[in-house]
């Protein structure tokens, strides 16, 4: 039997599944040597947690992969999957992922510690890369090469799209959480919405509950649902813990693209430092609000900005750097902003 033949792809909203089970179907594709099923939006398929428990207990040779809405937790449902399954992230492309996939040529990852310590190094690399014209684009990747099917969308069917997934989020995955009503929905987008008026946006919890006419319990809640769907992040002070009713010193829209799909003529300065804040995230560092500059990360201060940045904001400090837009090449402590893109 040959490898392809032996696996399975399926939707668990497909119509198959209105008179059968997931179980069922993966009994009958085991039964005829199936071994490799995966399974895409699963969270649209009731009991799913638990019909998974009995494929992985009962089909022992059965590998499963299944998907899910990062705005649901996977390990929420009747059945404790928690030790049975590996879950993994899949954030949006980096700067070098876009760059592999738009000009097809080979980047690696590198460290947050070789960007500081070795950008002149890895620029001067770079820079040897035929028709490699980072600026340019740099700039496309920052309106509409976050997500993968950027590659075959021109940029206005891209944001179209875009705000297609923004609705989907908060009207149909989201659903399938509990408590959540068409009332919730629109409430959050209404919150997203104003939080898009003026990211990094400090929040005034308060005004906030006032506006959407909802108790401030409730806005720490949406705050945590939007942060869920990955359609903000939220930055906390360096040294407090992070729970559900610290307020978040500023809050960003989650990647850069989502300006241009929510304001049609988005801050260039707000989308340098959601940039910044993203490509750290997603690489896996943890990311604090300092007294001084933007971001504090890995016992350093990073401050976003133009290539006319001043040192001012950071002057004093040790272990502080500018990543500065609109340069190809830094020199001391000012790094070009888009080799923080580079991190994963």
């Amino acid at each position: 039997m040959r490898k392809n033949d032996r696996s399975l792809y399926v939707s668990a909203d497909h119509p198959y599944f209105y008179n059968r089970t997931l179980f069922e179907l993966a009994d009958d594709f085991y039964k005829l040597g199936g071994r490799f099923l995966f399974i895409d939006e699963v969270h649209k398929y009731a009991l799913w947690s638990r019909e998974l428990k009995v494929i992985y207990d009962s089909l022992p040779e059965m590998k499963v992969v299944f998907s899910s809405s990062s705005a649901l937790d996977i390990y929420r449902g009747e059945s404790d999957l928690s030790r049975r399954v590996f879950a993994y992230h899949l954030p949006g492309m980096s700067f070098r992922e876009f760059l592999v996939f738009k000009k097809k040529i080979n980047i690696k990852a590198v460290s947050l510690d070789q960007v500081i310590t070795s950008h002149r190094s890895l620029t001067t690399k770079l820079s040897k890369e035929k028709d490699l014209f980072i600026l340019p684009l740099f700039r496309e990747y920052l309106k509409t090469g976050y997500l993968p099917f950027s590659q075959a969308e021109n940029e206005t069917g891209y944001i179209v799209k875009l705000n297609q997934v923004i609705n989907t989020i908060l009207d149909i995955d989201m659903a399938y959480t509990d408590g959540y009503t068409p009332s919730t929905a629109l409430k959050l987008k209404k919150l997203l919405a104003i939080l898009a008026e003026s990211v990094p946006f400090q929040p005034n919890i308060s005004e906030l509950a006032r506006k959407l006419n909802i108790s401030r319990d409730t806005i720490y809640d949406y705050l945590k649902c939007l942060e869920k769907a990955l359609l903000i992040n939220s930055l906390h002070a360096q040294g407090k813990g992070i729970s559900l009713l610290k307020k978040p010193e500023k809050i960003y829209l989650e990647n850069t693209n989502l300006f241009y799909a929510l304001k049609p003529d988005p801050n260039m300065g707000s989308i340098r430092e959601s940039f910044l804040l993203n490509q750290l995230v997603n690489s896996g560092h943890s990311v604090f609000y300092p007294k001084k500059g933007d971001f504090w990360v890995d016992e350093i201060i990073i401050e976003a900005g133009g290539k006319l940045k001043s040192p001012k904001q950071i002057s004093g400090i040790d272990n502080a750097y500018i990543a500065a837009d609109d340069i190809l090449t830094g020199a001391g402590n000012k790094i070009p902003l888009w080799l923080f893109g580079f991190l994963y």
